[in-house]
């Protein structure tokens, strides 16, 4: 099957993990050989529940017994698309109570770059340095992040770039721009926190000039700092809240969510503003239905505080030279590249699932699902720790 994936499945680097799976269940993935992994990393942040969660698996074979795709987004009232949105709605401010489902983070973010267009009859974009927001063209275009992207210009024009928390910058915002986007939480570059206000700030200063804040909560919305969203630590309410991953629980999805007023610049001059086939799908909306209800309804987000501090309290060692991050979105701080991905490749073959940020090479992510155990994180942190004295060793 290996030898089938590098030559039928196109790739995306020159070294995939290349770990065949069998099957999974709760915190941990299983190979071919039936030997176990513990997942410290869900998906990249997306099987917030684990893997084969018991409710949303019950969701997805109930509604695949009913229908699956019957008419294009927004046109026929399906029941589970309905659902997750009212779920949402009533979790959310009121000024985020109309959402757009979509196929991906991605699409979501090209969506609402169009949307702040639209409103403000404005063209001006403004994102963040490092920032990550997706791979399609609009989203690359507010990618603050040369390397990735050089080879795929010319990308969209009037995209400004300011520095995530430093506050000389907003002065940057001006008539011009329609939107600010920016993580909640930076990813790529690290998993780096908003400090002083810094969210709060962006918001007075859009505010002032009728541009909409855009937050990307991609990664760390629906539970995976504590809160349903990560902006609610951050005292600021977005214009327009992206997100998607954690939504689905393992399926794939994105959305949106704004204001009716907002939103309903899509119905008109020109209509159907926005459109997609397979947004807001029956069977991928039934999954984030019953990943959301869970997440609410269970203790899952009231342990996310003493589970970080499970990582933090046993993660000390000489060569992690800081954990940054909120909740279980975080992200060890190595001296070098080399220390990292030594770091990533030993644990695997010690049966521990690690991975990369974008951006940061001294970084490796720790996003497991939200529902892993304490003596899980506990037997992960082991390995971690073993590993790195290895490391540490065979260096001096």
């Amino acid at each position: 099957m290996k030898d089938k994936f590098i030559k039928y499945q196109a790739q995306t680097t020159n070294h995939p993990v290349g770990l065949e799976v069998s099957h999974a269940k709760g915190s941990y993935i299983y190979d071919s050989d039936n030997k176990k992994y513990l997942d410290f990393v869900a998906g990249v942040s997306a099987s917030n529940l684990g893997h084969r969660n018991k409710a949303i698996s019950k969701a997805v074979i109930k509604q695949i017994n009913k229908y699956w795709h019957v008419m294009v987004y927004g046109e026929f009232v399906q029941e589970p698309t309905v659902k997750l949105c009212e779920i949402l709605s009533k979790n959310l401010p009121k000024s985020l109570s109309n959402t757009y489902l979509t196929n991906s983070g991605t699409e979501a973010i090209e969506a609402a770059m169009k949307l702040a267009k639209r409103v403000t009859g404005r063209t001006e974009i403004i994102a963040a340095k490092n920032g990550y927001h997706g791979s399609t063209q609009g989203s690359m275009s507010i990618m603050g992040f040369e390397e990735r992207k050089r080879s795929y210009r010319p990308l969209l024009p009037g995209i400004k770039f300011i520095e995530f928390n430093n506050e000389n910058d907003i002065d940057l915002i001006n008539e011009n721009t329609a939107g600010v986007v920016l993580e909640t939480i930076q990813g790529g570059a690290g998993f780096i926190t908003p400090s002083n206000q810094y969210l709060k700030k962006i918001k007075q200063k859009c505010k002032e000039l009728n541009t909409l804040l855009i937050l990307d909560e991609i990664q760390p919305g629906i539970g995976r700092t504590g809160k349903l969203f990560a902006f609610e630590h951050y005292n600021v309410i977005p214009d327009i809240l992206v997100y998607g991953k954690g939504l689905g629980g393992g399926f794939p999805i994105g959305a949106l969510s704004c204001s009716k007023k907002i939103m309903s610049s899509f119905k008109e001059n020109p209509i159907l503003g926005h459109i997609t086939t397979f947004g807001g799908h029956p069977v991928i909306a039934a999954a984030a239905y019953a990943n959301v209800k869970e997440t609410l309804e269970t203790k899952i987000m009231s342990k996310i505080d003493e589970k970080e501090k499970l990582f933090k309290n046993y993660l000390i060692h000489p060569l992690i030279k800081e954990i940054r991050g909120k909740g279980l979105m975080l992200a060890l701080i190595l001296d070098n590249k080399k220390i990292a991905n030594k770091l990533v490749t030993k644990c695997l073959d010690r049966g521990l699932i690690l991975f990369y940020l974008l951006f940061e090479t001294k970084a490796v992510r720790i996003t497991p699902p939200l529902t892993i155990k304490k003596s899980e994180i506990k037997k992960g942190c082991k390995i971690i720790l073993e590993t790195l004295d290895q490391i540490n060793n065979s260096v001096h």
